[in-house]
């Protein structure tokens, strides 16, 4: 036996420690260095909760967890000692109360942080309106403690600028994820409601960290099982682990779900009888869960029933659901993203045109929900022309973290310098500084209601987002949610503190490589306003020669339009006018010679030989734009490799490999887009740019039969 203990001993000398994993996401609270702990253990000792709820105690819990790890000593319950942190609202704690503290315009999600002084000793107090903006609230604190930032004399008050702020799951009930490039869905449903996963309560913190309160739980292409009693009361289960972090569920509920589950012969919207059945759902749903969220609802786009079936309104479709769950306090997000192989004109217009004639004619509880540009989440939109042109209707942002068009899993990607220019496009609706932040938070029309929506990008992986780096597009959208006039450069610091180190040597690099990194993959993926030149159905890798799908709007040359004489969409007034569904001063940019050079060829078809602001021709500015983007991503690297002793080996090395995969597939973009496009263009390549190693027929010969995320689908269906 001796012998036995004495291996083991040995065993354990040699045999490294485990290497973090991505797991504990930023919400690491790894032991800061001893100085750090110096300058933040006289101000966060004990922690004070007079009262007691699910929500205050994962807030004492969270703290308990948190700087306990971070100052490396155990922090519990306590008196009003020097340095406390004390936590409550008014009506649980009697502290709080007796401060009378400003909390009346922080509303039922806002917090309070302030440094104080009670019973002669400094402490500090976290305080809200609710249990769970003292959640929230308590994370804030630890979040500064994260990122090093002094708590010593604090008054921070911050609100949420946007109500609703979901992520939506795009989960199938067999456990595929739609779009999913990070496993299988984390949601086991055939174990619930018997066994909870641990995990979901992982997810919820993560969610309340930044403020997401709501998720779908399943695909917006919905199985319609998802409404029968054997799965609600599996949501009622999950439901309950996800309250106390204050999140709401919703589910995505199929249209057509009065005949498939009710068994009646019509889904029609304006049927009594199917009124009565979704009022008699609903009800029911209410019953297990009270504080049930609502309904996401994908209506007649891409083969998915819905009211135009019976030549009603996307409206009247809309508003029968929402009829259901208003007295209950419910919400409906109805998807804007519909489009019809039967208009021949620009499937970029046909939301707007649908959608725009029935401004006003949705209930209060109806979200308009619209992606943030008009075709379908590329590395570039322009803002889709429905913000600012529905003044009397709820929109509702739709973003995607998931990268189903921006490299999936292995391209990194920060995505907030794409949801942040989004948030401040100014859509002219109502003069200069008529943001779609302002649009979505219901300032610029008066709207009592605001929602922000995210595509989810978390998976069964260990990392939930299958790359280290995906990590920072799920915080970065609960932080823009919450405020939207955060900037992407502050936001990736905070991550980059939190997840990794604050170390400015490490910090100072890596942000700048986040920021420039959309770019890149813009410029060697859609350069100059090229989108969707994607492969078909799974949208791994270029397929600009695509085109025999058998609905054009499919096809990647229906949005190339490359021909002899040039390269573009002709969306001005001479093609198919979309231009003019933007506010006058946009349409008229868009239309004319001064177009920024982002949205060149999303407006106009320009000749291979235009001259561009740099003075180069179209074709010779396209080849810079794919080459920049390669030596971006190169540098991308070299940067990464110089970090290796700031970053644990596992995390380092699945980055490391995944940035080789990112520039060897750049290049293969690079080079099958100038394959084809040359075969147009017919001129040389310009000095100092090698040509494509191989020709056309060699990048359209690639095919990958199966690929993560496109789930149970014939290879020729387009979904989302």
């Amino acid at each position: 036996m001796s012998r036995f203990f004495a291996a083991a001993f040995l065993l354990l000398l040699v045999v490294p420690a485990r290497a973090e994993d991505g797991y504990n996401l930023w919400l690491r609270y790894r032991p800061m260095e001893a100085s750090a702990q110096a300058q933040y253990r006289p101000v966060a000792t004990d922690i004070v909760s007079e009262g007691t709820s699910p929500s205050l105690d994962a807030a004492k819990s969270e703290l308990t967890r948190g700087l306990s790890g971070l100052l490396d000593k155990p922090v519990s319950a306590g008196a009003v000692a020097e340095g406390a942190v004390i936590i409550g609202t008014p009506a649980s704690s009697p502290l709080v109360a007796g401060l009378k503290l400003p909390l009346t315009g922080l509303g039922r999600e806002g917090y309070l942080i302030r440094s104080t002084s009670l019973v002669g000793r400094a402490v500090t107090v976290i305080a809200a309106n609710s249990d769970i903006g003292v959640l929230y609230g308590s994370f804030a604190f630890l979040r500064l403690i994260q990122t090093r930032q002094s708590v010593a004399h604090l008054d921070i008050a911050s609100a949420p600028r946007l109500k609703l702020r979901l992520l939506n799951h795009w989960d199938n009930l067999d456990g595929t994820i739609e779009r999913g490039y990070a496993g299988h869905s984390i949601f086991d449903w055939q174990k619930m409601p018997d066994y909870m996963d641990p995990r979901y309560t992982m997810m919820a913190r993560a969610d309340a960290s930044v403020g997401i309160n709501g998720i779908s739980v399943n695909n917006v292409s919905a199985d319609v099982w998802m409404l029968s009693s054997l799965y609600l009361d599996k949501l009622a289960a999950l439901a309950d682990v996800l309250r106390p972090y204050g999140i709401r569920v919703y589910v995505a509920a199929r249209f057509s779900a009065p005949i498939e589950l009710g068994k009646l012969k019509t889904a029609d919207p304006n049927d009594p009888q199917v009124q009565a059945w979704w009022q008699k759902e609903v009800d029911g749903i209410y019953r297990r869960i009270p504080d049930f969220g609502g309904f996401v609802v994908k209506a007649n786009s891409e083969g998915q029933p819905g009211p135009r079936d019976y030549n009603r309104t996307q409206a009247e479709g809309a508003n029968v659901i929402a009829d259901a769950v208003a007295p209950h306090g419910g919400t409906v997000f109805w998807r804007a993203f519909v489009y019809s192989e039967k208009d021949p004109t620009d499937r970029a217009k046909q939301a707007y045109n649908e959608f725009k004639p029935l401004d006003g004619k949705f209930r209060d509880n109806v979200f308009v929900q619209t992606k943030n540009g008009a075709i379908d989440f590329q590395p570039r939109e322009p803002a889709h022309p429905m913000f600012g042109a529905m003044p009397k209707t709820n929109l509702a942002l739709e973003v995607q973290l998931t990268k189903e068009y921006l490299g999936q899993t292995t391209h990194l990607v920060y995505l907030p310098v794409l949801f942040k220019e989004v948030l401040d496009w100014d859509t002219m609706a109502k003069g200069k500084g008529s943001t779609v932040a302002k649009v979505i938070d219901g300032s610029l029309e008066g709207h009592d209601q605001s929602a922000m929506v995210g595509v989810s990008n978390i998976g069964d992986d260990r990392n939930w987002t299958g790359a280290q780096f995906s990590q920072a597009d799920w915080y970065g959208f609960g932080r823009l949610a919450w405020d939207p006039d955060l900037s992407a450069d502050g936001i990736a610091r905070e991550w980059l503190g939190m997840t990794f180190t604050n170390d400015p040597a490490f910090v100072n690099q890596i942000v700048p490589l986040m920021i420039a990194s959309r770019e890149a993959v813009v410029d060697y993926m859609t350069p100059l306003g090229l989108h969707h030149q994607f492969a078909t159905s799974h949208h791994y890798g270029p397929g600009p020669w695509v085109s025999d799908l058998s609905r054009p709007e499919w096809n990647p040359v229906y949005y190339n339009r490359a021909d002899a004489k040039g390269l573009g969409f002709d969306r001005t007034p001479t093609g198919s006018d979309a231009t003019s569904q933007y506010a006058p001063p946009l349409a008229k940019l868009f239309a004319g010679p001064n177009i920024p050079d982002r949205y060149l060829t999303w407006f106009q078809h320009v000749a291979w030989d235009h001259k561009m602001k740099s003075g180069r021709t179209l074709w010779d500015e396209m080849i810079a734009h794919y080459d920049t983007g390669i030596a971006a991503v190169a540098q991308m690297r070299k940067t990464w490799a110089a970090m290796k002793p700031y970053v644990d080996d596992q995390r380092w090395s699945q980055t490391a490999a995944f940035l080789a995969v990112q520039q060897k597939e750049a290049q293969w973009w690079r080079d099958a887009c100038i394959a084809y496009f040359q075969t147009f263009s017919h001129m040389p390549m310009p000095t100092g740019h090698a040509p494509p190693p191989h020709d056309l027929a060699y990048y359209e010969a690639i095919y990958f039969p199966n690929v993560p995320g496109a789930g149970p689908h014939k290879p020729n269906d387009p979904i989302e």
